[in-house]
């Protein structure tokens, strides 16, 4: 395996509604931030993540290109998810040996539709859709199985508010926690609506020292699924989650920091028992979805946020990222200085 490291991360200052920019206004100054904290302006691949349902138009990603630049001709590809897998996709691309760098965004505009009949599309359009559930109802099964207290709750939105508060990038939230939305779950353990894009560059081998002091190494990354049917699956567990947990050596040291992508209060609380956190682990210091979630920009900002702790000094996170319902689809990157 070689070895990719985190070199730069940049994300924007995030809204709860549309700010009037277009994708490509929206990803241009990130774009530049990362090229010149590296001091690049071609990389060897470039790859993001989005979602046409959220722009409301077949390859929107295409005309995203234009905060790139696609001439000269780039190495170029998308997935539809969030931008987390699209640097899945650009780290293995970068263990092929032939590049050394790579560009990962991931953005999206939540504002501009009805994010809760948008994710329903996601659903097995045969036997789950008719059911008339949608993200914030399967949630809340999810949310019942787990059977948290109360209070916990509260204080996982509480504390992830008041980190958000901190964070310039994320949303200046209040702490009220509000009332039930789909029980059991309040306003608060819902995350914002929020618009937003994150960029991230890799380098591997020698390349990575030279273009940051103190490179985020990618020392584990592992991608694990679960069946799409709830009723095949055990909500009261993160399995999947686990199992990628496993797979990229989460446990093989202590973690300072966690990032993880959690869309509801609850998921924390199960994202923490499928890693097998300590209590000593930091959790969401950046505030987490909670408090901003660029929907296909969020799980890639894990990962940066995971990487900035390691370019400031730490010496060990890991971030998770996940797609899907009730945490079908979960991704673990462990990074070490």
């Amino acid at each position: 395996m070689r070895d990719v490291a985190i070199v730069a991360f940049a994300q924007t200052r995030h809204t709860p509604h549309d700010g009037g920019l277009t994708e490509p206004e929206l990803i241009l100054p990130v774009i530049n931030e990362v090229k010149q904290r590296t001091g690049m302006k071609r990389f060897g691949f470039t790859c993001s993540g989005s979602c046409d349902y959220l722009a409301g138009a077949p390859f929107s990603f295409v005309s995203a290109l234009d905060a790139i630049g696609a001439w000269p001709p780039i190495s170029e590809s998308h997935v539809e998810m969030d931008g987390a897998w699209a640097l899945y996709e650009a780290w293995v691309r970068l263990q092929h040996g032939d590049v050394d760098s790579a560009l990962v965004y991931g953005f999206g505009k939540s504002s501009l539709g009805d994010l809760r009949t948008i994710m329903t599309l996601q659903l097995d359009p045969y036997y789950l859709a008719p059911l008339g559930l949608d993200q914030l109802s399967y949630a809340a099964l999810q949310a019942a199985a787990v059977d948290a207290d109360r209070a916990r709750l509260d204080e996982i939105v509480r504390r992830s508010r008041t980190a958000g508060r901190d964070n310039p990038f994320a949303l200046d939230l209040p702490d009220e926690v509000g009332d039930f939305v789909v029980e059991p779950l309040k306003a608060g353990d819902i995350a914002p609506i929020t618009d937003g894009a994150a960029a991230v560059v890799l380098a591997a081998g020698d390349l990575a020292r030279e273009l940051c002091e103190r490179p985020a190494y990618i020392r584990g990354i592992a991608h694990r699924i679960e069946p799409h049917y709830l009723g095949m699956r055990d909500l009261a567990l993160a399995a999947s989650a686990a199992d990628a947990a496993r797979a990229a050596g989460v446990g093989k040291g202590p973690i300072e920091v966690a990032e993880l992508h959690t869309q509801f209060s609850h998921e924390e609380i199960l994202l923490r028992n499928a890693l097998e956190l300590p209590e000593e682990t930091v959790v969401n210091p950046s505030g987490g979805p909670l408090a901003a979630n660029p929907v296909m920009a969020t799980g890639l900002i894990r990962i940066g946020e995971a990487a900035r702790r390691i370019h400031e000094g730490a010496g060990r996170t890991v971030a998770h990222a996940t797609s899907g319902p009730c945490l079908q689809q979960n991704l673990v990157t462990v990074l070490e200085a």
